[in-house]
């Protein structure tokens, strides 16, 4: 989970140096990459035998190949909203949805999955809201872009754990279910005369393509094997990020408010890197040996 964060705040970089590329634009090369990167990744790993277990189950459920495709709609949004968010000037807008996003994912963790909260997780969650409240009331309310993340990433982990579509076969079938997508716009966007002219477009876009593939196996695999509170704290250390990588990257402004932000979450991070040691009680010190145990 915390790689995906790592992965996920590099890629955040690479928009604003892709233009005169557009969002949309960015998006179909994207999807592009991502289908040809996981399918060598499949081909390296010998896991075609998942993808043709998977196909076999669309085959034999035809509903389950429609939330498929909605499962796909709702990455391939938030796909473009990550591309969109930096190059716009609404990075901070996205934080702040990735801040919100945690405390939505944990309440679904109790009212969905039943998980209990320890204390120490509790107490973080709590520092997490505090400084969320905070960003909300710096905002000057919700936008769009933060409702989209904070609800829309929620609803697409939890339809792929309710039909057991959240494999590494399963993002590959979603990718390959937003080609069409790719196609459209890069034939009604014609770019790739502009694209094999520059080689610096040319590896940031096959870069975007690996960080991408790479940070969404993380992240699903992060998704399928923490219990879902868990793995919704953890989710705050890419907003984190992210605001470092608007601060000095995208040359966003950093208000003095924004420190009761950012304090609150990065103590309730802290208190989940302590938790291990306050869940887990030392061990009992062994008597030291007597020295005249050694006699024979």
């Amino acid at each position: 989970s915390v790689g995906a964060s790592v992965v996920f705040g590099t890629i955040f970089m690479i928009p604003p140096h892709l233009l005169p590329l557009d969002p949309e634009q960015i998006l179909g090369y994207r999807i592009i990459a991502m289908v040809a990167f996981l399918a060598a990744f499949f081909c390296a790993a010998r896991m075609w035998n998942q993808a043709a277990a998977l196909a076999g189950r669309l085959r034999a459920t035809p509903r389950l190949a429609g939330f498929l495709a909605v499962d796909a709609a709702l990455l391939g949004l938030q796909l473009w909203l990550f591309g969109w968010a930096p190059q716009s000037g609404h990075g901070l807008d996205l934080s702040l949805g990735y801040l919100i996003l945690p405390l939505v994912m944990v309440v679904v963790s109790v009212a969905v999955y039943r998980e209990r909260l320890s204390r120490v997780r509790i107490a973080a969650v709590l520092c997490a809201a505090a400084g969320v409240a905070a960003a909300v009331v710096v905002a000057g309310g919700l936008r769009w872009p933060t409702l989209l993340v904070a609800l829309g990433l929620p609803l697409y982990f939890v339809s792929r754990r309710a039909f057991a579509l959240d494999s590494a076969a399963a993002q590959l079938f979603e990718l390959i279910a937003m080609l069409p997508f790719s196609v459209f716009v890069l034939l009604a966007k014609p770019s790739l005369g502009t694209v094999a002219h520059d080689p610096r477009l040319i590896a940031g876009l096959v870069l975007l393509g690996i960080l991408s593939a790479a940070g969404f196996a993380l992240y699903l695999t992060a998704s399928r094997v923490l219990p879902f509170s868990l793995f919704g704290v953890l989710s705050y250390v890419e907003p984190v990020l992210l605001v470092l990588v608007s601060l000095t990257f995208l040359g966003e402004p950093w208000q003095p408010a924004d420190t009761f932000v950012h304090i609150p979450i990065c103590a309730g991070l802290l208190l989940l890197a302590l938790e291990p040691a306050a869940r887990e009680p030392a061990a009992p010190k062994q008597p030291a040996p007597r020295l005249d145990s050694a006699l024979p």
